[in-house]
């Protein structure tokens, strides 16, 4: 018969990491990151600094008056198009949030809308 012996378990160790080894572990993962960083800093700025300004387009502008909304310069700038889509197309186009509007306020007309 054979019989069956149990050896005691091997302590367990844990692994320690220096205040050196902290350093060196934080450089090895912060210079490819700010090495990314950079590239794309770099690479997305170019199309910028390019000068390629592609086909200046000009616009015709309306001037917020006392009173105005989004919708109601919708309705005299295109009167037999849908408010709602002219509405959207100028806060689309002048980035505007929330359809927030100040008197005095230099609003573009998208080209669709602009021979109106």
């Amino acid at each position: 018969m054979s019989s069956i012996t149990f050896a005691p378990a091997a302590p367990v160790t844990r692994l320690r990491i220096t205040a050196r080894g902290r350093r060196v572990l934080a450089a090895l993962v912060a210079v490819p990151l700010s090495g990314a960083l950079v590239f794309a800093a770099l690479s997305g700025g170019a199309a910028l600094a390019s000068g390629d300004l592609g086909h200046a387009q000009s616009f015709e502008t309306v001037t917020v008056q006392p009173g105005d909304t989004l919708w109601s310069i919708a309705g005299d700038i295109a009167p037999e198009a849908d408010p709602r889509d002219v509405v959207a197309d100028i806060s689309r186009l002048n980035v505007i949030q929330a359809g927030a509007l100040s008197v005095g306020q230099h609003l573009a007309i998208p080209a669709q809308y602009s021979s109106h």
